[in-house]
């Protein structure tokens, strides 16, 4: 699917660049790593990330040690308790992946946190290059760092210096 809408936007990019007037090429990740926004809010996710994560390990931990302990002493249980610990083990396990689940799934807790800290300063960005775009005349502007192969790009076309001025940071 991925694949098909990048050459969808390849094709895209490629007609519009022939009938194209002016055009230029930023590195939205070069931008981003000169805000201090944007570093701050990696940092936050970051932090949560790995405390989610923690707590995730630690449960993880506890459901392989019940699964050891069960694992010896399972000859001496009786069958209903056999049944009891590993309803118990599989609980455990299942309330661990939830969690995970939960924090970095789909639209999960991290998904969310990122929307919070990091869209508003994407967001900025995104303006930010509009309003160069506008200003300069620029029919189409490209960014290298998404994902869109350039095999080779004229640094006299990169214009994220110009983006970081209109944001008000200096390199």
């Amino acid at each position: 699917m991925k694949k098909v809408l990048f050459s969808i936007i390849i094709l895209v990019a490629s007609f519009t660049m022939a009938n194209a007037q002016h055009y230029c090429i930023i590195d939205s990740k070069y931008i981003l790593e000169k805000m201090s926004d944007y570093k701050d809010a990696q940092s936050k996710l970051d932090n949560l990330s790995k405390g989610w994560q923690e707590e995730i390990d630690k449960m993880m931990a506890e459901v392989d040690k019940l699964y050891k302990s069960y694992q010896a002493e399972k000859p001496m249980l009786s069958d209903e308790m056999r049944k009891r610990r590993e309803d118990e083990i599989v609980t455990r396990e299942k309330e661990a992946k939830d969690l995970q689940k939960k924090h970095f799934g789909y639209e999960g807790d991290l998904f969310k946190k990122r929307q919070e800290y990091v869209k508003p300063v994407q967001d900025r960005v995104f303006n930010a290059v509009q309003k160069m775009a506008s200003s300069k005349g620029y029919d189409l502007v490209l960014d290298k760092a998404g994902g869109v192969t350039l095999f080779y790009a004229d640094p006299k076309l990169d214009r994220s210096d110009d983006v970081l001025k209109i944001l008000g940071i200096n390199k």
